[in-house]
């Protein structure tokens, strides 16, 4: 099983961090990240990376989910317009 590696963007977010914003994503960070840090399969700084780079692709998918949401709302709320 191939172990999924931070970009070396990401590596330079995670190096840019504060150690307060460093401990905030420890604090989310997923079990499967967390675990594979625990057993040293990967360093800090990658983990932190990872994190952050699932955090900005939940982002990303919930925005796109949002955005499909609030069109519908449009269509629906102009469809009903119209009949008035």
């Amino acid at each position: 099983m191939k172990l999924k590696t931070a970009s070396p963007e990401y590596i330079e977010k995670a190096m840019a961090l504060s150690q307060e914003d460093a401990e905030r994503l420890f604090a989310r960070m997923r079990r499967k990240l967390s675990h594979r840090l625990e057993k040293a399969e990967i360093r800090s700084l990658e983990a932190i990376a990872l994190q952050l780079q699932a955090e900005d692709d939940d982002l990303q998918h919930w925005r796109k989910q949002w955005g499909e949401i609030v069109d519908r709302a449009d269509r629906h709320s102009r469809k009903n317009g119209a009949r008035s």
